[in-house]
């Protein structure tokens, strides 16, 4: 079984083993020698398939192979934040931008009919001084109409902020919302505190006017200031320096300006919203409804890698782990990377069982035979990652077919005196070809490698 195999029902746990020699060349040799002059004396007996081979002293990884997936670090989706047209595009697809550049401009009647209907009642609000009420009946229906339109400007701010897919934007709205209200509610107190002080007689109407005025004049200041600020969303600026392509991710009005793609998306594609042959995702002068996506900025500064590590192996997996990928895109590369986190919440893998997502830092990848630069991986590519989770150096090691399971212990038979002999033994590093020998082999005994079935406690061994 090789060390990158899929298969119809996924990838399955291999561990794989390198171990590095320090031997000369005559020793090697005569091994060889030796093994090919056992070779011929089974040769002599076709019922035998008894092999022997020595425990060495080498270098063994073990490793837990994963299907991944190259990520961004950032792809931000821009959405029309209100209906309306779209009146200019900026920038053409693959170009880069930085953050705050503008990107393109939305019309949207609504929006801008609202904030100048904001601005005539602001040109209208009292500038200080009384509203001219001949009584506490009329000024009580005032400051009752005063709230009453108060209330319905923050209804209506929230509604245009609600309707605004890039999350930071709606927040910052939603937030300035928040603040106006507060505020307002205030200003409101004290001209309710204000009635009741000349209802008690301890203050005068006029006065009780000049707070009635100073609530109606902020009402009006505020309602004009969030109108503008709904308009001014309409210039749709980069959040982050990266990479243009039209369209995006289908999204609704609750949808993420900023997918962090090392949760495990996809990078937005145009395709979720243009169709075969179609360059933007709405044309200059077109119709968007709130939410529709317009443009996506990916951020390739730093790319990194999503693994679905599955549960049998994810308590072998930490920060600093290393790992060798291969991209399905790349034949033939290979890329460094280095686990930077392992989340605590499993997901469900592809074929039903549990896994964890693995994050990774990918490095610059290159062909071993060749020593050229490997191709730079583009988001959502196909990757084949090999975690080094365990590594055992200077130790005691035996191919993997030398350890049998006897009476419930894991066992190698050895040679010694020139008999076989069942050995318990205790294991570490556990590679696909090799494992390593804690206890009970030491470097250089003969053990047996294939056959061990055909061979007997005190057999005489040749």
């Amino acid at each position: 079984m090789g060390t990158r195999s899929r298969t119809r029902q996924g990838f399955s746990r291999h561990r794989v083993a390198s171990v590095s020699r320090a031997r000369s060349r005559a020793v090697i040799l005569s091994l060889g020698v030796l093994l090919l002059l056992q070779t011929g004396a089974s040769c002599d007996d076709e019922a035998s398939a008894v092999r022997l081979g020595s425990a060495e002293v080498g270098t063994v990884d073990e490793i837990v192979e994963a299907p991944g997936t190259v990520t961004a670090r950032t792809a931000a989706t821009l959405t029309a934040p209100a209906a309306g047209t779209l009146r200019e595009l900026m920038v053409e697809p693959g170009e880069a931008v930085r953050k705050g550049d503008v990107l393109a401009v939305i019309d949207s009647p609504e929006l801008i009919r609202r904030r100048d209907a904001a601005g005539e009642a602001l040109d209208q609000a009292p500038s200080g001084g009384g509203v001219g009420i001949g009584g506490t009946a009329e000024f009580t229906a005032v400051r009752q109409r005063t709230d009453e339109q108060a209330a319905d400007a923050f209804e209506q701010a929230r509604d245009a902020a609600g309707k605004i897919a890039d999350q930071q934007v709606r927040k910052a709205l939603l937030r300035q919302v928040d603040a106006a209200e507060k505020q307002y509610e205030t200003a409101s107190a004290a001209s309710a505190a204000a009635l009741r002080s000349v209802q008690r007689g301890v203050a005068s109407l006029g006065r009780a006017m000049g707070a009635l005025s100073a609530a109606q004049r902020l009402q009006a200041e505020q309602a004009y200031e969030l109108a503008d600020a709904a308009v001014d969303a309409l210039t749709l600026k980069a959040p982050v320096s990266g990479v243009v392509q039209y369209g995006g991710p289908p999204q609704t009005g609750g949808g993420s300006l900023a997918g962090l793609l090392e949760s495990g998306g996809q990078v937005p594609q145009a395709g979720g919203t243009v169709s075969s042959g179609v360059d933007a995702a709405v044309p200059e002068g077109g119709y968007v409804a709130a939410g529709t996506p317009v443009i996506t900025v990916v951020d390739t500064g730093r790319l990194g890698l999503s693994a679905e590590v599955d549960e049998t192996d994810v308590l072998l997996v930490e920060g600093g782990v290393e790992a060798e990928v291969e991209l399905d895109a790349a034949p033939g590369a290979r890329y460094p990377a280095t686990v930077r986190a392992v989340d605590l919440l499993p997901t469900t893998s592809a074929r039903g069982g549990v896994s964890y997502r693995v994050r990774l830092d990918l490095g610059d990848g290159d062909f071993p035979d060749s020593g050229e630069a490997a191709p730079d991986p583009r988001p959502g590519m196909s990757a084949v990652i090999r975690l080094k989770v365990r590594q055992a150096a200077g130790a005691v090691t035996v191919p993997a077919s030398a350890v049998v399971s006897a009476d419930g212990r894991d066992t190698v038979w050895a040679v010694r005196d020139g008999r076989y002999t069942a050995v318990p033994v205790r294991l570490g590093v556990q590679g696909e070809d090799t494992v390593q020998i804690l206890s009970g082999v030491g470097a250089g005994e003969r053990v047996v490698i294939a056959g061990a079935d055909q061979v007997s406690a005190g057999e005489e061994a040749p």
